[in-house]
């Protein structure tokens, strides 16, 4: 896949796409299905807001495959070592449920595995190559999703 579009963003985009056709062609709803969907979509974006807001307050980068000028293990990187992730990953979960996919619900460990494989995989080496010692401990406490 050309690199220019290869970001976490794009493959949510895809993920929605393809959760929104589901909920479309064979819609399963539940009693407050939009209630719990909103929850849930609220959620995942306070999360990547909080979690980019504070990569910008240190001046580090929020895009992959980038060197990162400096580890944060505090606020929600205490949660999660890959808060932004984690808030895509709500994200989509809480579309599905709000459009009553919620057959499409299994594209979210999905989503998770590609954005694992295709990103965190590579960031996790660096951070290791660059933090040594201080990421492993990091590891040690923090989990990658939560």
């Amino acid at each position: 896949m050309a690199k220019e579009i290869d970001f976490p963003p794009v493959w949510l985009a895809g993920f929605v796409v393809c959760g929104g056709l589901i909920g479309l062609i064979w819609p399963v709803s539940f009693p407050y299905s939009s209630v719990i969907g909103s929850f849930v979509v609220a959620l995942g974006l306070v999360l990547i807001v909080t979690a980019v807001l504070q990569m910008l307050l240190v001046r580090t980068t929020v895009m992959p495959r980038r060197e990162s000028s400096s580890l944060i293990t505090g606020g929600v990187f205490r949660l999660s070592r890959n808060p932004i992730y984690l808030g895509d990953a709500l994200l989509l979960a809480g579309l599905m449920m709000n459009w009553d996919a919620w057959l499409a619900l299994p594209l979210v460990p999905l989503f998770m595995r590609v954005i694992y494989r295709r990103f965190i995989i590579e960031e996790e080496a660096r951070l290791t190559r660059d933090y040594g010692e201080i990421y492993t401990d990091y590891q040690n406490t923090t989990g990658r999703w939560l």
